[in-house]
């Protein structure tokens, strides 16, 4: 799964990040500037965000 993250119906595609769900990993970021996290990683991630930790 790839979705863009867009603010307010605005979208510049190569300004805006994208996050890519892959199997094995979850690239986030725009162009050249990427993080790249593990599956475990990113569940860790999400689940601070929807305790709101974050």
């Amino acid at each position: 799964m790839k979705f863009v993250l867009c603010n307010d119906g605005v979208c510049v595609p190569p300004k805006c990040p994208v996050v890519d769900i892959r199997s094995d990993k979850v690239i986030i970021g725009e162009k050249e500037n990427v993080c790249t996290l593990t599956r475990a990683q990113f569940d860790i991630l999400r689940q601070k965000i929807i305790n709101g930790e974050i």
